[in-house]
């Protein structure tokens, strides 16, 4: 993947995640997910597994400048342009993904 996601009506969403999930919850940093989205050993479901619609895609990957990986879900509209929807530290299910477990 060579472009990020545009993450113009979501940044306050993944930037602010404690405030809404617990202080227990890890913002992320746009910049944060951008590097775990371009993560050359990234992960990607496409649809996201756990998608209720199929419109969404997984991208699970490492970010350095966060030490944390990373979560990252995305949607393609009909254009082609990648949306980020949101992004979070990754599970466990999520981290034997990207560990090939």
């Amino acid at each position: 993947m060579s472009e990020v996601p545009d993450w113009l009506h979501r940044r306050e969403h993944i930037e602010r995640r404690s405030e809404r999930k617990g202080e227990t919850e890890q913002n992320i940093l746009v910049e944060w997910a951008d590097e775990a989205y371009l993560d050359e050993s990234a992960v990607t479901f496409d649809p996201d597994y756990a998608s209720d619609t199929g419109l969404s895609a997984r991208t699970i990957g490492w970010s350095d400048s966060a030490g944390l990986l990373i979560t990252v879900i995305t949607v393609r509209d009909e254009d082609g342009h990648v949306w980020g929807a949101t992004a979070f530290r990754a599970n466990n299910t999520d981290e034997r993904h990207y560990l090939g477990s």
